[in-house]
């Protein structure tokens, strides 16, 4: 039983990161086809918990490793190249949302950046949905196929679907917490992506590989009640969400369209269970030994609810309306001296954030080639190589950080640098 308790862990993290950082993703994409002067609007209202909401996904990973570490390793070595894109992005993604923000006015560079990262990594994950929904090759339990083998039309369409999902998610959330769209600009866009994922959900189900009934063992009444259940409470929050989208109260069309993801999820999870991976590797196959199992249940346990209270503080606390000015100037420094310029004060920030991501991506792919993503590659750095690069990249990182911490102010009366 352990297993499935394991599995569900697994399914609930996805769910909290597709509802959560699939609104933030889609408000990201919206943001490419928005006027230059709402772009810093939409990107402070992510900035208030994409941290957070991104937190499911690393869960989603330690779960699906140390609970089911044969699904782990049959589907990883066939998605590394769309993960490894998907995690520059995501770093992407962030580097573009704090520098804008921290920008005190409209950058374009910086607001492209976040909805083009947002766009990139968006289209990535539906390349691994579509990679692991149409079963990658594996043979023992270990994966047996080509480095682009998640690449397939029916992934382009998983890459389509879920780029859809996101934007009415961000659509919904959108009206929400913003005044910037008139009521029918809202109803328009809104049902327009409604009617564009109900139409993407029956091509995808039809187009399913093996969508067989009898692959899906439809007949067991448990599994029949499950799946029609979801799709029923699917069909009754698009209906909520189609009323509601131009209309008010103006959450209603968000907690909708949250429903109705989190029912097809579950709706998807009823057909395939106890198949994780198609076309045959089941929960009791991928599952990690009993003491395993009871550490992560246990320990990843005991950490979702602090995961989930961080989310729900800063709901809380974001509540309501975006209302400040899309130009806001930065707060001034302390006036214990003269500041240093402002265009100096930006560059060093941008070099010390710039820094941060190349170490990042370069421990990213240092660690990908001693897992021998690459194929071959393992012999050129091992664990030792891991760990000695781990520790200059940390290094480096303190080092740039009290630096920058040094150098702060120039005394106004001697004219001469000061720390802070």
């Amino acid at each position: 039983m352990l297993e499935y308790a394991a599995y569900a862990l697994v399914l609930f993290s996805l769910g909290m990161y597709v509802v959560l950082d699939g609104y933030d993703l889609g408000v990201g994409m919206l943001s490419l086809a928005a006027r230059p002067e709402r772009r810093r609007e939409y990107g402070e209202i992510v900035a208030t918990a994409w941290d957070a909401n991104e937190s499911w996904l690393i869960l989603v990973g330690v779960v699906l490793w140390a609970g089911l570490p044969a699904a782990y390793a049959v589907v990883l070595p066939g998605v590394y190249l769309p993960l490894i894109v998907l995690l520059v992005s995501i770093i992407l993604r962030g580097l573009g949302l704090e520098m804008h923000s921290a920008a005190g006015r409209y950058r374009r560079g910086w607001a492209l950046l976040f909805g083009g990262a947002s766009l990139a990594a968006t289209v990535c994950q539906g390349l691994v949905l579509g990679a692991v929904l149409t079963g990658p090759h594996q043979r023992n339990g270990a994966f047996h196929g080509g480095a682009f083998d998640w690449f397939s039309l029916y992934g382009v369409l998983c890459a389509l679907g879920l780029v859809v999902v996101y934007l009415l998610a961000g659509a919904a959330w959108l009206q929400d917490k913003t005044e910037g769209w008139s009521r029918s600009g809202v109803r328009r866009t809104g049902r327009t992506l409604l009617v564009a994922t109900v139409v993407m959900a029956v091509v995808l189900g039809l187009l399913l590989p093996d969508a067989d009934p009898q692959q899906f063992q439809l007949g067991q009444p448990v599994r029949a009640v499950l799946f029609w259940l979801a799709v029923g409470v699917a069909a009754v929050a698009g209906a909520v969400a189609w009323h509601g989208f131009g209309r008010r109260p103006d959450w209603r069309p968000f907690a909708a369209v949250a429903t109705m993801t989190a029912s097809g999820l579950l709706g998807l999870a009823a057909l395939c269970l106890p198949v994780v991976v198609p076309p045959g590797l089941t929960v009791h196959q991928a599952a990690s030994p009993h003491s395993s199992q009871v550490f992560l249940v246990l320990g990843v346990g005991l950490c979702m609810p602090f995961v989930l209270a961080y989310n729900i503080y800063a709901w809380r606390s974001f509540r309501g309306k975006y209302s400040d000015p899309v130009e806001s100037p930065l707060p001034p420094l302390p006036a214990r001296g003269r500041a240093l310029p402002a265009v100096a004060a930006s560059t060093g920030a941008a070099r010390t954030i710039v820094r941060r991501v190349l170490l990042t991506v370069l421990g990213i792919l240092a660690t990908g080639l001693s897992q021998d993503v690459f194929g071959g590659s393992s012999d050129l750095i091992g664990p030792i190589g891991v760990t000695v690069l781990g520790g200059t990249a940390l290094a480096a990182w303190i080092v740039g950080d009290r630096r920058d911490g040094r150098a702060g102010y120039f005394d106004a009366d001697t004219g001469a640098e000061t720390t802070s």
